[in-house]
């Protein structure tokens, strides 16, 4: 995980531990979390209040990315929970660490 530098990533927020999940990519991850914890998008994340981010891996590519992204849509929720909790165990927000 890096620096706020805008970077390609892919990311999951939550609303809370073993809660909701949102798996999402972007090419500016500081300013896109911005966006979601202000509310300024109408959609998934603002209806159901997700404003954690608890996973995130970053990208040099955004086809790669993409190509993550989808296939971790794809997952079954036990499994994004076992990637979310192999580096976050205790589902922390991780949004500081993006300063």
């Amino acid at each position: 995980m890096v620096g706020r530098d805008a970077y390609i990533a892919v990311y999951i927020l939550t609303d809370r531990m073993r809660g909701t999940l949102y798996i999402g990519v972007t090419s500016q991850l500081s300013r896109r979390m911005w966006e979601h914890r202000e509310g300024v998008r109408d959609g998934f994340t603002k209806r159901y209040g997700l404003k954690r981010l608890v996973w995130y891996e970053p990208y040099e590519d955004m086809s790669n990315a993409i190509q993550r992204e989808k296939s971790l849509k794809r997952w079954p929720r036990d499994w994004k929970i076992n990637l979310i909790e192999r580096e976050n165990p205790h589902w922390s927000d991780l949004y500081d660490s993006l300063a």
